[in-house]
């Protein structure tokens, strides 16, 4: 298998070089299981699918605690044929030939568990369970999940809004990364994360 994110991180000040670099170091207890590499436009990150959504937490909440309006911008992908499987990728535990129903029950659990960071967020993204037979009972099912969340905002055109503690956030992007759409086939999530936006909701 194969699994990885390529991000791109975007703080709104001028000592966005400073944010940027301060916030790399969240990646540092990953890297032992991880392989990153980073030029003029992403870092890649590629490792253990169930490790990247708490990377890419522990990088934005430690750049976010700055209190600048921040956002992330990533595309996720599991599976991808195009890829040569790399054994630092350890396949998904769980998953495969269990019924939807306790997905979306195992899904719940882990959000319920997640440890609150104390960092308020907003993301949207869209997940594609590509070439999966009954691709659209794995959307669906992964819906019914997100709205059961807790951190459920709104659907929109394209994507889903969730906002709350960007622990319970951070994992309910994992777990629908992890859990719909098959275990050993190709799926995609494209995402971008918020905080301190002087928006209104």
């Amino acid at each position: 298998m194969f699994s990885g994110a390529q991000i791109s991180l975007y703080p709104m000040c001028d000592d966005f070089v400073g944010i940027i670099r301060g916030a790399i170091g969240a990646l540092d207890p990953y890297r032992p299981r991880f392989r990153i590499e980073t030029d003029d436009v992403s870092t890649l990150i590629v490792g253990p699918p169930d490790e990247l959504f708490p990377a890419m937490r522990d990088l934005f909440v430690a750049a976010s605690r700055t209190g600048t309006h921040c956002v992330l911008s990533a595309t996720v992908s599991r599976g991808c044929p195009g890829e040569p499987d790399d054994p630092i990728c350890t396949p998904i535990p769980g998953v495969q030939g269990v019924a939807l129903d306790r997905r979306i029950a195992a899904a719940h659990a882990a959000v319920a568990a997640a440890t609150p960071t104390g960092q308020q967020v907003a993301a949207q993204f869209s997940l594609y369970p590509l070439g999966a037979d009954r691709h659209m009972d794995e959307i669906y099912g992964c819906i019914d999940f997100l709205k059961g969340s807790g951190v459920f905002d709104r659907s929109k055109n394209f994507c889903t809004k969730l906002r709350g503690d960007a622990g319970p956030v951070f994992a309910t992007l994992s777990e629908a990364f992890l859990r719909f759409g098959s275990a050993g086939g190709h799926v995609a999530l494209d995402l971008t994360v918020s905080a301190n936006s002087p928006t209104a909701a």
